[in-house]
């Protein structure tokens, strides 16, 4: 890690030729603000901000910033700690009593910091009831009133959970008596001068000064396609490049939240296995080739953002983009790249590219190896392969974009070494099977903590997992891994949703397990 302050260099031509892939006025595209020493130096959109208007993007445009949202949720939260009216180590259950005990004995701590190991009922939503499907934070909360298993005990791991930010919004508007729209408004936004920022619940509405969201079709279209979920304070933020530049800027000398607040947002939880989580807060604390960084990234459907600060550089970027097909973290660290010197050189280790499947016997974790043209990508649970590279040691690392993720894959053997946050796992190689067929697994399954019902039917050559849920539906086609391991991938353009389903050897039902989420149990009915 580089110590001190560090140089930097401003070269608006350099700025510039990072964002010539959007520098158009024909597609979408991206806004980004650029500060050094908290004065505003690079201010720029790109793209329009909307297909059918001829409207570009800039600076001053609302813009989704996703689950950047977190931090300003967590920070009221503890701006309700510091008046006495609530506590970290609440169980959550204290300020929900009406969610059921496996959710409501952890605490709003171990829900901020992603540490509580408890159910994401965004992703069971998603997942049962379609991602289009129109679902209100009220809905999402019913979950948690009958779901009682857990991917893990309180602190043993870490995992990315949407859901536990529906309840910590739930728990504020409970303390308060007020929405989470208006505990933002005013008490960070207006008393920090972000006027042009505000909680939007929903995309199917019409707010002022707003960018549209632009999927990118498998033809190269654009077109328009919306998440049905209420997003609130997991990552319902709309702000401008402007107005996150000004917010930057105050996380330097705040005067919304105390000094200890502050220190809380910004700490990294540490695991019982003594792994640092990198993740405070709602804040990701990482290291950019050699330097510390304090960001939050966003991913909504069919856009993304980024903001990162280098506070040895003095440097803070804000960067928004409505378009599916760009990455603002990638936008964000190679304007790193030319503003900061003395970076750590990137050293590139040469590996083979492998075509592998794993199988945990521990707890049936799926790993994927790709071999994709120059890239090697890694899938776990179904979820679509990232990008990986090999660091000195031979372990399998993701892109330094997602590098607060503490895991990797080593090879050992046949076997695959996966350590996922200082929890180690050893898979062992499965051959595939393409022409495995189903037979009698086909049949009609229930979840009944989660209120879904699931068929599994022939179609043709192909089977397809159809899943009634409290809310919608969804479909999925089945393609086989083993005989009684099989991929789910979603039809449409939220083609990323999907996951593994394993069959029981008994043939009585299976488990449906995406990504982050361990498996959702379906039993034939009695």
């Amino acid at each position: 890690m580089i110590q001190g302050t560090v140089t930097t260099h401003f070269d608006e031509a350099l700025i510039d030729a990072i964002f010539a892939q959007v520098d158009q006025c024909s597609q979408p595209g991206a806004a980004v603000g650029i500060a050094m020493d908290g004065v505003p130096v690079y201010r720029r959109g790109f793209g329009l901000a909307h297909m059918e208007l001829p409207v570009v993007l800039g600076p001053a445009m609302r813009m989704r910033i996703g689950s950047t949202t977190k931090h300003f949720t967590a920070l009221a939260y503890l701006l309700l700690c510091e008046e006495g009216r609530a506590s970290l180590d609440d169980p959550v259950g204290q300020h929900l009593d009406e969610i059921n005990e496996a959710s409501g004995r952890v605490t709003m701590r171990q829900l901020m910091g992603h540490t509580s190991g408890i159910r994401d009922a965004m992703t069971v939503s998603m997942l049962t009831n379609g991602a289009p499907t129109k679902v209100t934070d009220a809905d999402l909360l019913a979950y948690y009133q009958a779901i009682e298993d857990v991917d893990f005990a309180p602190e043993t791991s870490w995992s990315y959970n949407n859901g536990g930010y529906v309840l910590l919004t739930a728990a504020i508007e409970r303390i308060t008596g007020e929405t989470l729209d208006t505990v933002l408004r005013k008490r960070i936004f207006e008393p920090i001068g972000m006027y042009d920022t505000i909680l939007r619940r929903w995309d199917d509405g019409f707010v002022s000064n707003s960018a549209a969201l632009h999927f990118r079709a498998a033809d190269g279209r654009f077109t328009r396609d919306y998440m049905g979920s209420e997003v609130s304070g997991a990552g319902g933020v709309v702000s401008t490049m402007d107005d996150m530049l000004r917010w930057l800027r105050h996380m330097d000398a705040p005067h919304v939240g105390s000094a200890d607040s502050w220190r809380l947002l910004k700490e990294p939880h540490r695991l019982a296995n003594g792994t640092s989580t990198g993740y405070g807060l709602g804040l990701v604390i990482g290291n950019y080739r050699g330097v510390e960084t304090i960001s939050h990234a966003g991913g909504v459907v069919a856009g993304n953002s980024q903001m990162i600060k280098v506070p040895a550089a003095r440097l803070d970027i804000s960067i928004a983009v409505n378009r599916a097909d760009v990455n603002a973290a990638d936008l964000a660290n190679r304007i790193i790249d030319v503003c900061v010197e003395g970076l750590d050189p990137v050293i590139e280790v040469p590996f083979e590219k492998v075509d592998c499947v794993f199988v945990s016997a521990a707890d049936g974790r799926v790993i994927e190896l790709q071999a994709h043209g120059e890239m090697q990508l890694m899938g776990i649970d179904g979820a679509p392969g990232l990008p990986v590279t090999a660091d000195e040691g031979g372990n399998l690392r993701l892109p330094e974009i997602m590098s607060f993720i503490r895991q990797s894959a080593k090879r050992d053997g046949n076997s695959l070494v996966f350590t996922d946050f200082g929890n180690e796992d050893r898979l062992v190689p499965v051959t595939p099977k393409p022409g495995a067929r189903l037979g009698d697994r086909v049949g009609h399954f229930e979840a009944i903590s989660v209120a879904a019902t699931a068929w599994i039917v022939e179609a043709g050559e192909d089977y397809r997992l159809r899943i009634e849920g409290r809310h919608g539906r969804a479909e999925y086609r089945l393609s086989p891994v083993t005989d009684k391991i099989w991929k789910a991938a979603s039809f449409g353009p939220f083609g990323m949703l999907g996951g593994i389903v394993t069959f029981a050897d008994d043939r009585r039902g299976f488990e449906f397990a995406a990504g982050r989420m361990k498996g959702m149990r379906f039993t034939r009915p009695r």
